[in-house]
């Protein structure tokens, strides 16, 4: 595998990472007990930490693409293993 299809793939990772790893951790004004800005929306956050998602990111994206990385090496699920066979047609065989 290339040096840029690793980074392409990781970059991909990193991304889904980053958007399933988003609202955890985060709290609304009223669970924290601060007072709502005028213009604020009740569900804004109001403890949002980038660093904290960043890192949360990175260390799923690794885990994620190091899983991917030696099953690309191993071969331990491969386009063989998929069951190309429709639906339809599955009963008729």
């Amino acid at each position: 595998m290339k040096l840029t299809s690793i980074i392409a793939i990781f970059l991909l990772f990193w991304v889904l990472s980053a958007l399933l790893s988003l609202p955890f951790g985060v709290q609304t004004p009223d669970e924290t007990g601060e007072a709502l800005v005028p213009g604020q929306v009740e569900s804004a956050p109001s403890n949002f930490n980038p660093k904290r998602v960043l890192l949360r990111a990175t260390m799923l994206a690794v885990i994620l693409f190091g899983l991917y990385y030696a099953n690309y090496v191993n071969g331990w699920i491969g386009v063989d293993a998929i069951d190309f066979v429709p639906w339809d047609r599955a009963d008729k065989a």
